[in-house]
């Protein structure tokens, strides 16, 4: 029998207030509130046109919000880009798949991780001490990622060659 754990939701992490989107004359968003408490699931819901999309396009820093804040862990996020966001732990999944298909598991995982390093073109050319510092980093948070996945007998697996529902389930 598998263990099931519950977890008490907690305080909100990810709450959105007011926030109103347009383009031109068209309203994509208008005056939306809600919040995400800890330990929590949510979803976004409803037809083509609705605005789920530009919603999620907003909380990940790709649009800017005309109206409204956007607070994570208490914290208005005044100036939002994509990879600010991602730093801060915020991310999302697509529908397609963006998956470097002849590439392993471990170094999908590690294409994923590149917005954690700040080594230049140079130091990593020349494997000067940060870039070797963070590549090794990136190893193991990356290897840490497989073994909580339960994936370490596919990881070194091209991506392309794994069926494709595990490429969906996995999301590497």
């Amino acid at each position: 029998m598998q263990e099931t754990r519950s977890f008490p939701i907690g305080a909100p992490i990810l709450e959105l207030s007011n926030i109103s989107l347009s383009f031109g004359g068209v309203k994509a968003i208008t005056d939306t509130y809600f919040k995400i408490r800890e330990h929590e699931i949510r979803a976004i819901i409803g037809p083509n046109g609705a605005g789920k999309s530009s919603m999620l396009n907003c909380i990940n820093g790709i649009y800017k919000p005309q109206e409204g804040t956007i607070a994570f862990r208490g914290e208005v996020l005044a100036k939002i880009n994509p990879n600010f966001i991602a730093r801060k732990g915020i991310s999302r999944t697509f529908q397609n798949l963006a998956l470097f298909r002849r590439m392993s598991v471990l170094d999908n995982i590690l294409v994923g991780r590149k917005l954690h390093m700040n080594a230049n073109v140079l130091e990593v050319a020349f494997q000067l001490p940060r870039a070797r510092r963070e590549e090794k980093e990136n190893r193991k948070k990356s290897e840490e990622i497989v073994e909580f996945l339960e994936i370490g007998n596919i990881r070194d697996t091209p991506v392309g060659k794994l069926p494709y529902g595990l490429q969906i389930i996995r999301r590497v």
